[in-house]
């Protein structure tokens, strides 16, 4: 079995942690953690792992021996992005298949899954968990046993849940990120994908004018690529689909993940930003004024604060 990037409490690279403790314990990462995971085996195709993703409605699916149900990786929406044109991924698509998407999409999983995984085991605390989630940068952790068998799976909006009963006051404002990466309408698909993977984000909001007029996200694309995306091929070649501007999918209420972006006042209560967020499950805030954008905040915000006001 492939090594993996194992983080228990632990340094980086080190085998997870020895424990006398036989069973799970009230106050370890179990305690919030999803546990009817769904996995994949690493001979899927692509197209599987997309439609798994829209039917669970997860951003990221681990990849599991389908005999033992060990871990040997994971997919997640960005490698999916990446894959269909946002980065180097996409190479598949234009060199095995002559960027023919309709070919491309067959393609097994374990061709552009993320082989070190970041995982945790089934028995460390909430705090170890977290920690590993804030410091990688990573949306969500698969769950593992001693036998690095998949039993749940951890993510920031299971965090975002557990600690926003705590006392968080203040206006957004003070909380948000400024300086936010935006497209416009007129952006095409591939530029747009190109720009969410070069710099490492999952939102683009989308700008006309200086208002805000909508939002693209990594589940939207995925569930764009999961069906809709190829009603627009008319000779299988990938650039069919690439060149369309992103408008085109912010008309398509089929596949778009929020139909109307959650957005607040910068005066807004923080509080009150976090409660909404958990509860139309919304990864994210848009701070708008006068229609105009101001700044983002996401549930990993949210959560990095929350977590230094407990520590």
């Amino acid at each position: 079995m492939r090594r993996k990037e194992i983080f228990a409490g632990g340094k980086r690279g080190e085998e997870p942690k020895k424990t006398n403790r036989k069973s799970i314990k009230p106050g370890t990462i179990m305690d919030i953690a999803t546990t009817n995971v769904v996995t994949i085996p690493p001979t899927s195709t692509v197209m599987a792992a997309v439609k798994s993703m829209v039917t669970y409605s997860f951003r990221r699916l681990p990849i599991a021996d389908p005999g033992t149900k060990r871990l040997e990786g994971i997919i997640t929406a960005t490698d999916i992005i990446n894959f269909f044109g946002g980065g180097s991924k996409h190479r598949i698509v234009e060199d095995r298949y002559g960027n023919n998407l309709l070919a491309a999409v067959n393609e097994e999983v374990r061709e552009i899954m993320e082989r070190e995984v970041i995982s945790i085991e089934f028995t460390e605390s909430l705090e170890d968990g977290l920690d590993v989630i804030l410091k990688k940068g990573v949306g969500g952790c698969p769950i593992i046993d001693r036998d690095d068998r998949v039993v749940g799976m951890v993510t920031e909006r299971d965090y975002l849940a557990y600690l926003a009963e705590s006392n968080l006051t203040g206006e957004v404002s003070k909380y948000m990120t400024r300086g936010v990466i935006t497209a416009k309408p007129e952006t095409s698909i591939e530029d747009a994908m190109k720009t969410m993977i070069s710099r490492k984000i999952r939102r683009l909001p989308v700008i006309k004018d200086g208002v805000l007029v909508g939002l693209i996200t990594s589940s939207t694309l995925v569930r764009f690529f999961s069906g809709e995306a190829f009603r627009s091929l008319i000779t299988g070649d990938a650039s069919d689909i690439l060149e369309k501007p992103i408008s085109s999918i912010l008309a398509n209420g089929n596949v778009l993940e929020y139909k109307e972006p959650l957005a607040f006042p910068p005066d807004a209560n923080i509080s009150e930003v976090a409660r909404r967020m958990i509860d139309v499950n919304h990864g994210a805030a848009l701070i708008v004024s006068d229609g105009r954008l101001e700044g983002i905040i996401t549930e990993r915000d949210i959560v990095r604060f929350l977590y230094k006001v407990r520590k």
